[in-house]
């Protein structure tokens, strides 16, 4: 890295709930987030978002009737982003840069103003400026009164790990002061639901531990959707701020046999995450927060890739999605949230269904964050403690 580049802030809200605290307790408590919904007639589990986080969301539309028009995913970015900027350095302005992405967008807007259409009732002129997927930073600058760029991207489940890097470049190349990065994703619909149990992806268990993310030995796919948002604030430098600082990065893609695939040995991943060792300097890491997101090739591959990468020199690893699910835009922002809280506690969350053969060091230093989207298109960045 040739510029420090340090998290400022970073918030969500998330089945955890709305803040850096609830997130902790619900990591430590070992207890998956997990409620059933009635989907079309069927019994699913999804991890909607926690009572807290409601209520501040709720809260912030009472008090912003303006909003109300928005998709869910836009308003669940503004007020993560609002939380986010509360805590930086900077103060939004005109070199203020945003990238918050998602994967499906404006998905339970989109689904009404689709539905009205084919029942042939007249649509609502809202029905094409809502549903872009440029509704979120643009909102959102509205919001935080900034003038710099405003952009969003669909990466699938990288997406706010894309938006992370993107954000990187703009900074080291002095084309902005600070850079507001993440995804958001509200896609715990009857549609959405339907399309990840038609690839087969979706959980079949009964028990609350339903998403075995880590679980190398499972048999059938175990992912379940949840909701998020999760924002940063990047800026140069290192400062009183600072809550962890991004040491290395690196991407990576792969030939796919199939449009939702992952090579058996995880090529993409291997190489996003040896491209992210260079650009740090390190042999290794501590910890790894995997991507992980229960299925059955997804965890097997990515496991590959880590052993074929860092060989006798393997980092702690772990995953959250056995607690919230797989939210998919701002799942790599919450392995982020959780890895700048795992440094600040200097603490070690493990996952239930995999043991790690070595024990945690007496100072927790280094994390590398893994995600990756279908097209395989992976992210592995590294962060440090100051």
């Amino acid at each position: 890295m040739q510029t420090p580049i340090s998290i400022t802030g970073i918030a969500s809200l998330s089945p955890f709930g709305a803040t850096a605290p609830e997130m902790w307790q619900h990591c430590q408590s070992g207890r998956p987030l997990f409620k059933k919904r009635d989907f079309s007639g069927s019994s699913v589990w999804i991890a909607p978002l926690g009572e807290t986080a409601e209520k501040e969301l709720t809260a912030f539309l009472d008090s912003h009737t303006n909003y109300s028009k928005l998709d869910r995913t836009v308003q669940l970015a503004l007020v993560a982003s609002r939380k986010a900027m509360d805590q930086a350095t900077v103060v939004a302005g005109a070199r203020t840069g945003i990238n918050i992405g998602s994967s499906r967008g404006a998905t339970r807007t989109f689904e009404k103003y689709h539905r009205d259409f084919l029942e042939g009732a007249p649509l609502s002129p809202f029905t094409s400026p809502s549903t872009t997927l440029g509704n979120i930073s643009s909102w959102v600058g509205q919001e935080l009164g900034t003038g710099g760029l405003q952009m969003e991207h669909s990466v699938t489940c990288s997406t706010s790990l894309h938006a992370l890097l993107n954000g990187l470049a703009w900074l080291q190349a002095d084309m902005a002061d600070a850079f507001i990065v993440g995804g958001s994703e509200a896609a715990l619909t009857p549609f959405t639901v339907a399309q990840m149990r038609a690839l087969k992806l979706y959980t079949q268990s009964e028990n609350m531990f339903c998403c075995e993310s880590m679980r190398f030995q499972k048999k059938h796919n175990a992912m379940v959707l949840g909701e998020a948002a999760s924002i940063a604030v990047l800026e140069r430098g290192i400062s009183s701020r600072t809550k962890a600082v991004v040491r290395g990065y690196g991407m990576g893609t792969e030939t796919l046999a199939h449009g939702t695939s992952i090579s058996e040995m995880g090529e993409c991943f291997q190489k996003s995450m040896a491209a992210a060792l260079i650009s740090a300097n390190f042999e290794t890491v501590d910890a790894l927060i995997m991507h992980a997101p229960g299925t059955v090739q997804g965890d097997i591959s990515e496991k590959k890739a880590i052993d074929a990468v860092f060989g006798k020199k393997l980092p702690l690893l772990t995953s959250n999605k056995w607690l919230v699910g797989h939210t998919f835009a701002a799942s790599g922002m919450l392995s982020v949230e959780m890895a700048v809280l795992m440094l600040k506690h200097n603490k070690f969350i493990e996952n239930p269904f995999y043991g790690n053969s070595r024990h945690l060091p007496e100072k927790l230093k280094s994390i590398m964050i893994n995600a990756v989207g279908f097209g395989g298109n992976a992210v592995s960045v590294v962060l440090s403690d100051k």
